[in-house]
């Protein structure tokens, strides 16, 4: 009798290289301007003034913490954009809000709006 062995692959996510590089060119961009630091949040790579992180890259696409209440307004604006939720257990995280690579050319203003929010909380 033959046995079969089968493997369950873990998911493969289409990170577009163009996006992880626009997340890499922000992060040595405000690190020269703004003295940010690049860090680790649940095991993400991401972005931090003063230890505490404001933006993450996550799957091709870029988190940012800005408020409940600017993410409720940008939704609309970013289709596909969801609030973050990093363990994928349906607890996301009110404060944070995910953009698709798609729209990469708004990251920085979002980086930089998010480095606000920090500095207000």
């Amino acid at each position: 009798m033959q046995r079969t062995a089968y493997c369950i692959l873990p998911t493969v996510y289409d990170i577009s290289p163009m996006s992880e590089h626009t997340y890499q060119q922000i992060g040595q961009q405000f690190s020269e301007e703004y003295g940010t630091t690049l860090g680790q949040m649940f095991g993400k790579p991401c972005l931090k003034a003063n230890g505490k992180a404001f933006a993450a890259f996550f799957k091709g696409a870029m988190v940012f913490k800005i408020g409940r209440d600017e993410v409720a307004l940008l939704l609309d604006k970013y289709p596909g954009s969801v609030n973050w939720d990093p363990s994928g257990k349906g607890r996301p995280m009110k404060d944070w809000l995910e953009v698709p690579g798609e729209f990469e050319g708004d990251w920085e203003g979002l980086a930089k709006q998010a480095m606000e929010f920090l500095g207000k909380s």
